[in-house]
């Protein structure tokens, strides 16, 4: 028995579906319980209850046995039978119950179940598509007919009366599916580009997420080193805050003890000169001769008196007790000072390793209109032109490699620059140009730098400039460099400190640092 024959055996005629608990009624006839529960509710109260089927009728309500046969047979073909896509458009013409539809017919403009399509009148007229509730869209609305052929002129699909009709004369015609094969595979080229450029994003996403998590671990570590760092210094700070109490302790207790002797030292004074205090008496005496002779009778006492005034002016004098009683603050505060020096240089020697006191400039690299000052350090835009030997390495005009090259590690300097005249800073490769207009730092491939024009700031590379900002506040900036992350950035050391720009490469040959110099008064100077 064919499938669709057999689906027809196992249906229920009251919901034309396949059996779900299936019963049976006396005359023989099957049906799902729900749907022949659902007529018998409807027969309550009529006299008589009859079989939807053939009409045979029962006194009473008939008792429903449930058909176990049936029931296994219907669930096995369920499980067999291919499922279908529930499109939620259903067969037009089974008014009882819905059931979905399998096809739609464009010329009736209906759609059916397999079934009724059985019965559908098959001619080249009817056109059978899969399931659709807008069947009326695939008409012409003006001539009623199947949209069969495509104008490529006018971009719209027509029927054959429209053809016929002159409407679309001398406009290229053809028919629906050549029209949808050409639209298709311009649609795949146009797939094909989008999937490249998902691919493209999904790659840059990608890279940028494996960024954002490289920040978030630098970050961390950073935080890390910073808060190390900063226990450390106040450990140091606390040591020192204790080296200097310890100081001030010290010499409080040399100042207080030095001041305790001189304190007993005039105390014993006092007493000896309470006890020769009876010359007070001797002022109220008015007879002479007694004067005279309470003098003689103490004569070694006014002496000892007399000779010992000069002696206590001294010792009780202001310059003497000034400097045996000093604190000496000042020494505390050098102490205080040379301790802050020296854990500010340790901090910076933590946080800057490099060799910015060795970058030296290379004289023959420099072009004959600067001049280079005698620590290597400064160039500067030369009032007359040099006479120096022709080199291979020497710059044809405004500008000074250093001596030195960075293939590796982390580096950064300070470098201070002129108010007045044009500059720019920078790292470049070694095999740089030396002639042309190409060879200045920042127009070539191959050098990547800071540039001042007019009280203007650029980050310049291949001849391209980034636009920073005016009005230079500040004539101090930092290089960094790290080669193996690719990354040179500049900062201007203004308070707040401020990021310029930061270039990103992948470096292939060692680098040289790189100073230009144009226009009158103009100098870099490598501070440190």
């Amino acid at each position: 028995m064919a499938a669709a024959d057999l689906r027809g055996e196992l249906s229920c005629s009251i919901c034309q579906s396949i059996y779900k608990d299936p019963v049976t009624l006396r005359c023989g006839h099957n049906f799902c319980r729900v749907c022949v529960d659902g007529v018998l509710d409807t027969q309550e109260g009529s006299g008589a209850y009859t079989c939807p089927d053939c009409r045979e009728q029962f006194q009473e309500r008939p008792a429903l046995c449930r058909n176990l046969t049936l029931c296994n047979i219907a669930e096995r073909y369920l499980s067999t039978e291919p499922e279908q896509e529930d499109t939620g458009i259903f067969c037009n013409y089974c008014i009882h119950s819905p059931v979905p539809a399998v096809k739609s017919c464009l010329m009736c403009e209906a759609s059916m179940c397999s079934d009724h399509l059985r019965v559908h009148r098959k001619s080249a007229e009817h056109v059978i598509t899969e399931p659709n509730n807008s069947l009326r869209t695939r008409k012409c609305s003006v001539h009623n007919k199947l949209l069969q052929y495509y104008c490529m002129d006018d971009g719209t699909q027509i029927c054959i009366t429209c053809c016929l009709a002159g409407q679309h004369g001398g406009h290229q015609v053809v028919q629906l599916n050549e029209a949808y094969e050409r639209r298709k595979k311009k649609l795949k080229h146009v797939l094909q580009k989008l999937t490249s450029k998902r691919e493209q994003t999904e790659k840059r996403l990608h890279s940028l997420e494996e960024r954002r998590s490289e920040v978030q671990e630098k970050a961390a570590g950073e935080r890390e080193r910073v808060t190390a760092l900063f226990r450390d210094i106040r450990r140091q700070l606390e040591d020192l805050e204790k080296r200097v109490q310890s100081e001030i302790s010290r010499r409080e207790d040399q100042v207080l003890l030095t001041l305790c002797d001189l304190i007993q030292d005039l105390e014993v004074k006092k007493d000896e000169l309470s006890m020769k205090m009876h010359i007070e008496e001797l002022c109220n005496v008015t007879d002479p001769v007694t004067v005279f002779q309470e003098q003689e009778s103490d004569r070694e006492g006014f002496c000892v008196t007399e000779e010992k005034d000069n002696e206590d002016t001294e010792v009780g004098g202001d310059i003497k007790l000034h400097d045996v009683t000093y604190l000496d603050e000042v020494c505390i505060s050098e102490t205080i000072h040379r301790g802050l020096f020296d854990i500010i240089a340790a901090v910076k020697g933590a946080n800057h390793k490099q060799d910015a006191l060795d970058l030296l400039l290379d004289v023959n690299t420099a072009a004959n209109n600067v001049d280079i000052s005698e620590d290597m350090k400064c160039v500067s835009l030369s009032q007359i032109v040099q006479k120096r030997p022709e080199t291979p390495e020497r710059f044809e005009s405004y500008q000074v490699l250093s001596t030195r090259s960075f293939s590796s590690g982390r580096h950064n300097w300070e470098i201070l620059t002129s108010r007045s005249g044009g500059w720019r800073i920078g790292m470049t490769y070694p095999s740089v140009y030396r002639e042309g207009p190409q060879s200045a730092i920042g127009d070539n491939n191959k050098s990547w730098c800071l540039r001042k024009f007019y009280n203007e700031l650029t980050a310049r590379h291949k001849y391209k400039e980034v636009q920073l900002f005016h009005n230079i506040s500040c004539q101090k900036f930092r290089i960094c460099l790290d080669y193996e992350a690719g990354q040179l950035s500049f900062y201007q050391l203004c308070d707040p400190i401020r990021h310029l720009h930061t270039f990103t490469a992948t470096f292939t040959e060692p680098l040289h640092a790189a100073f230009y110099v144009w226009g009158s008064k103009a100098w870099v100077r490598v501070s440190k």
